[in-house]
């Protein structure tokens, strides 16, 4: 072979060979894609319903207090005052139109919170004649003087509870109407243990839903039986949650009865045992908390993307 040849051979060998690299070269992958993390956060979710129930004692302290002066739910046991302890103290002024509830230095009152410092109640913008939560008109704005429940403290920037019952509503043990209630507020609430703190506006409505139930309600001239009230509450809520993500709730139906009381060591606890709150935090996905239908148990749900996880109520 001469050499003309042999270099047309050569040429011919290498870019054969140039195609059949070709051919056989893997393609680039793909670049993987970050497997999508599951969104399981409950905890703001869990903050919002402390808010909820912290924001609803502070309603039946009120209730409470200014019915009867009794405010069982939220005081020691009988026997532990025999004993000496006191915890709380209710002061009612009608020349000032105010009652102030004092937890003192601290003290845990029968449904197993611990609470300290004053709740103080002035009700001198209700109507006419109105002295008493369950009287139509009545209307009380309430202030905090370093009041703390279980090492969070609670700060009310601004609360007002007004009676909207219709002024019209009889005397009668079974008036053919409930009682309703509808509230403002701003509270901020400082979680233990340098956590975040919790921004929370709501307005919202209160129902006595079984007022034509004379174990309850018994008319105008007589205090309501709160150990005996199932209530409702609607509404919404907006603020800031402890990982400073601004945030919406909605309450639909929220239903706290107070003759249910699913925990043992606390008598006087009483959960929602009904109704939803849906929670939104900031972008992410909203959170739906359902309390059952009603059972007296401290069990519910959060749905979070279709996803259900159990909760237990604390």
């Amino acid at each position: 072979m001469n050499s003309k040849n042999i270099k047309l051979a050569i040429a011919a060998l290498v870019i054969s060979g140039f195609f059949v690299g070709q051919g056989c070269r893997k393609k680039p992958m793909d670049p993987v894609k970050p497997a999508e993390v599951q969104d399981t956060e409950q905890v703001t979710a869990n903050d919002n319903n402390m808010a909820e129930s912290v924001a609803s004692d502070i309603d039946a302290i009120a209730g409470e207090a200014i019915e009867s002066g009794s405010m069982a739910n939220f005081r020691e046991s009988a026997q532990m005052e025999l004993l000496g302890a006191s915890c709380a103290t209710i002061t009612r002024d009608d020349s000032l139109k105010k009652v102030t509830v004092d937890f003192g230095s601290g003290c845990v009152g029968q449904d197993g919170r611990t609470r300290s410092g004053k709740l103080i109640f002035d009700y001198s913008g209700s109507a006419s004649g109105a002295r008493y939560y369950r009287n139509p008109g009545f209307k009380v704005s309430v202030t905090s003087q370093n009041y703390v429940v279980d090492d969070h403290q609670v700060n009310i920037i601004n609360k007002s509870i007004t009676n909207t019952t219709p002024l019209s509503i009889s005397s009668d043990m079974n008036p053919g109407t409930n009682l309703t209630w509808s509230t403002t507020a701003t509270i901020n609430l400082v979680k233990s243990n340098n956590a975040g703190t919790i921004s929370w506006s709501c307005s919202r409505t209160k129902e006595l839903v079984n007022t034509s139930d004379s174990n309850c309600y018994r008319g105008q001239s007589e205090h309501i039986i709160w150990s005996k009230a199932v209530i409702k509450l609607n509404g919404t809520a907006t603020g800031t949650n402890a990982r400073n993500e601004n945030y919406t709730s909605v309450a639909t139906n929220l239903v706290r009865d107070f003759s249910c009381t699913p925990y043992s060591q606390f008598p006087r606890r009483h959960p929602f045992t009904g109704g939803t709150l849906l929670y939104t935090p900031g972008s992410r996905p909203a959170r739906l908390v359902d309390f059952g239908n009603g059972a007296c148990d401290a069990n519910a749900t959060v749905t979070i993307n279709n996803v259900v996880h159990n909760i237990t109520l604390p």
